[in-house]
């Protein structure tokens, strides 16, 4: 397992190469200066050319790169102290990364002005995420076991039904029932994931989750139910509870683990829709000022943490299928 694990993360910085390597490369070839968005209608050659040199914009593209990458992941010592009585210190090197300043903010660097922003769409994932498990998984693995009665089609039609409306139509009849009429929460604003705000903002957010996750679960668990090891169990004298905890549960998470694994991997952003409806300051509407604005150094270091996220996402998923499905193995070669 832990040979699997280090094989997976040493392609890892190639990866991160390529990937950040072709973003780069995009922003500088797509239409659009940032310097002239910069200086807007106060535009001068002369300026504009002083600002571009500050900027390393005058340079070759490979240059740029290598300059940008090597304030990335230059290393630097840090002094750790072991034992604060005694005085012993120790040198560890960790990578700088320094994504730059902000070509809108002038003057500000780009990993706090992004780090803020990024924990507060975390949390607004978070809680979506939640409401779409809790309600979700169980009620998926409760209508699968309802197949033949009326309770399977009504389920899995209600499911595709909010499945297929859109966050711009939920999002203002919750706040409609919830914040207008029954008067149970504030409307919009930011409070924090315990604020209680948030109530409206994770059922909107994880709406969409719950119909999704039924309509999987409901899958999965059928397509186990009908394995020969389960006619098996049950031919054995257990009984359906042992079964169901047993067998069919954990061998239904299977594919569910893959689609959290994704899912995990878009935690640090959120919907560019739910945070102008409810008044969020998360990362979604500043991406996508800054993506107007042509503020390379934010996209350049939402590409480089996103990408990172995205592949150890997909790494915690094949090493929880080693826990939720035995028959899974991993050595040195792969999967086993």
């Amino acid at each position: 397992m832990w040979v699997y694990i280090a094989r997976r993360l040493l392609w890892l910085p190639f990866l991160l190469f390529v990937i950040s390597a072709i973003t780069f490369a995009l922003f500088r070839i797509v239409p659009g200066d940032p310097v002239t968005v910069m200086l807007g209608a106060r535009y001068d050659e002369d300026v504009a050319e002083r600002l571009r040199k500050s900027l390393d914009l005058d340079k070759p593209l490979v240059v740029q790169y290598s300059n940008y990458m090597w304030g990335v992941v230059r290393p630097e010592l840090h002094t750790l102290h072991l034992r604060e009585d005694s005085g012993t210190t120790i040198k560890v090197p960790f990578f700088r990364l320094d994504f730059g300043e902000s070509f809108r903010f002038r003057g500000r660097p780009v990993g706090p002005l992004m780090r803020t922003k990024m924990w507060v769409s975390f949390q607004v994932n978070m809680a979506g995420m939640l409401v779409a498990l809790s309600i979700g998984l169980p009620l998926g693995f409760w209508v699968a076991h309802r197949q033949g009665s009326w309770t399977d089609p009504a389920a899995v039609a209600i499911a595709v039904i909010l499945a297929s409306l859109p966050i711009m139509v939920t999002a203002p009849a919750i706040i409609w029932l919830g914040c207008l009429k029954l008067d149970l929460v504030p409307c919009s604003g930011w409070g924090g994931l315990f604020d209680s705000r948030m109530i409206v903002v994770a059922i909107a957010m994880g709406g969409p989750g719950v119909a999704g996750f039924v309509r999987l679960m409901r899958a999965s668990t059928l397509d186990v139910m009908g394995q020969d090891f389960i006619r098996t169990a049950r031919s054995k004298g257990l009984g359906e509870f042992a079964i169901d905890s047993r067998h069919v549960l954990k061998n239904a998470m299977i594919p569910i683990v893959t689609i959290l694994a994704f899912s995990l991997s878009g935690m640090l952003t959120t919907s560019f829709v739910a945070e102008r409806i409810f008044g969020i300051p998360g990362i979604g509407s500043f991406a996508i000022d800054s993506l107007f604005n042509r503020d390379y150094p934010v996209m350049m270091a939402m590409t480089i943490i996103l990408s990172t996220v995205f592949v150890l996402s997909i790494l915690a998923a094949d090493v929880a299928y080693a826990y939720v499905d035995p028959r899974i193995r991993y050595d040195g070669g792969g999967r086993g």
